[in-house]
């Protein structure tokens, strides 16, 4: 008898423990990252990474249960990286573009990466027809030069001046040595936080976005976009936004509107 009430005993047990809620391990999610991009990467002397982008993958790995680790790589080896699956998913300012979703996959744009003209505070520059027969500065070889020079006879800007840094450039803007400088509008208010002097004058929309890369069909891709979609509609986004940038997201750009994930046309 006392053999058979054991036996009762350890059955019930086991029934117990079969239909108690098991534990699930979260998971890893592997990004890959620039390290030297701010403000959106930086990789501190600690090894461990800070930035816009760096918080958003975090917040995306905490409302789906997972962990994250992020790992040092060039911007050309994330692209080997994601179409290899080394990674699950990549950051670092990377643009939408038709060709890499034939690929790639890409969640929804989170960031307009348009350029932007920025001028001193007092200047009488206040939009880019103001610019007619003025000197304007660019990063060398940089799409605000390119945008430049293709709109040189809409325009009519007087002398071009091109610059080997971003720094160089707005230091000759606060100073007066060109009457504005043209580049993406994401690194002039990232450094008018330092630089109250300057202001951006015009947005200048290009249509490209910044979004997270991950290997082409990845089933992570859904799961993923729908926590962008969540915290952009929750306002984290936004708070972002002025975290890392110092100015609140303009409205109707892809900072706060949900959008669907593209797709290669």
């Amino acid at each position: 008898m006392k053999i058979a009430n054991t036996l009762l005993i350890a059955l019930s047990l086991a029934g117990a423990l079969a239909a108690a809620p098991q534990s699930v391990a979260a998971e890893t999610l592997t990004v890959g990252a620039y390290p030297a991009n701010p403000p959106w990467e930086v990789k501190k002397e600690d090894g461990s990474f800070e930035g816009f982008e760096v918080d958003l993958v975090k917040e995306i790995a905490k409302r789906l249960g997972d962990e994250v680790d992020i790992q040092d790589l060039g911007f050309q080896a994330l692209f080997a990286a994601t179409a290899s699956r080394r990674i699950d998913l990549a950051i670092s300012t990377i643009s939408i573009t038709n060709d890499r979703l034939k690929n790639q996959s890409f969640t929804q744009g989170y960031y307009d990466s348009d350029l932007a003209l920025v001028t001193q505070v007092s200047s009488e520059v206040k939009t880019l027809e103001d610019l007619k027969g003025k000197t304007v500065g660019a990063l060398s070889t940089s799409t605000g030069e390119a945008w430049i020079k293709d709109n040189q006879e809409k325009y009519g800007f007087g002398e071009y001046k091109g610059y080997d840094t971003f720094q160089n450039l707005l230091l000759d803007v606060q100073n007066g040595r060109v009457a504005g400088g043209i580049s993406d509008i994401g690194g002039f208010q990232y450094a008018m936080k330092q630089l109250p002097q300057l202001s951006i004058a015009e947005r200048i929309q290009t249509g490209d976005r910044f979004a997270m890369m991950l290997p082409k069909n990845s089933p992570l891709l859904e799961k993923v976009n729908d926590a962008i979609s969540a915290i952009k509609k929750d306002g984290t986004m936004a708070k972002l936004h002025e975290k890392w940038l110092g100015v609140p997201a303009d409205p109707g750009t892809s900072t706060v509107e949900v959008l669907p994930i593209p797709t290669a046309e």
